[in-house]
């Protein structure tokens, strides 16, 4: 006869055993980062005078860089990386993929244009969960013929226009005041955008941001995965703060909304 004592003894362990089992859990799942990484395959300038990569970078902290984008990515618990190559291998190790700016020939003797296979392993990246930003550029500093190969997998095209000029440093020409409800406008009331392209959407893509009947950011779900588009690289470091910009001007706290928003869209069962 098993004593009743050792039996509940027993039991307790049991009980203690599967909720240290199920807080490790949740734990580990409170603790997991998002990874999020930044092309620098397609968008692969040098700047001449350092022989260094630069250009909507990390750790470009020039104002052509994105290092102040990267850190609010940071504070809001994510981890950063630079990509090759975009690989089926290569995604599967992030959760957010970030294309800005393909080059030109202009810009880099031999670019890396978006190829079938790349457009191919992306979709499926996304497909599965994955969440994808296009910043492009206007015309004609950025290349649209195979970016659009890709954006338009997602109902989304740039056109091949320069939209939104700005004279010298008139900065109101630059700035749009007119937001919908959306989540990366809440507490915005100006923000600056200047020498953009415009989107043409089709299928399921919504625009997030219009101005006189033309499109200039737009997303779309895809499969698990979410895909943001915008005609502009936007948030660099020359654009995000104060630095020109005159104060009532809220980039920073567009870059913020954008960032908390992108990082929400991120599965919950989506692995790195």
């Amino acid at each position: 006869m098993v004593n009743n004592s050792f039996k509940n003894q027993r039991n307790n362990l049991y009980i203690i055993g599967i909720l240290v089992f199920c807080l490790s859990g949740i734990s580990q799942y409170a603790n997991a980062q998002v990874a999020v990484g930044l092309d620098n395959w397609f968008n692969r300038e040098t700047n001449q005078k350092t022989g260094k990569p630069f250009h909507y970078l990390w750790n470009d902290t020039a104002f052509s860089g994105y290092a102040r984008w990267g850190k609010i990515f940071t504070d809001k618990g994510a981890v950063l990386s630079t990509l090759d190559r975009p690989t089926a291998s290569v995604l599967s190790k992030v959760n957010v993929y970030l294309i800005v700016d393909p080059d030109t020939t202009t810009e880099n003797p031999a670019p890396n244009y978006i190829l079938p296979d790349d457009v191919k392993a992306i979709e499926q990246w996304v497909k599965k969960g994955g969440v994808l930003i296009l910043m492009a550029n206007d015309a004609p500093n950025c290349e649209f013929t195979h970016l659009n190969h890709l954006s338009s997998r997602f109902g989304i095209v740039f056109n091949h226009v320069s939209m939104h000029p700005v004279i010298n440093r008139k900065w109101d020409m630059g700035a749009f005041t007119s937001f919908s409800a959306h989540p990366v406008f809440n507490g915005i009331n100006k923000i600056y955008l200047k020498e953009i392209s415009s989107l043409t959407l089709s299928g399921k893509a919504k625009p997030v941001l219009q101005e006189n009947g033309h499109t200039f950011m737009a997303e779309t779900k895809y499969g698990k995965g979410w895909v943001f588009a915008v005609g502009d690289p936007w948030i660099y470091n020359e654009y995000m703060d104060h630095d020109l910009l005159p104060v009532d001007f809220q980039n920073r706290k567009a870059a913020e909304n954008l960032t908390g928003y992108l990082l929400s869209k991120v599965s919950k069962k989506a692995g790195k």
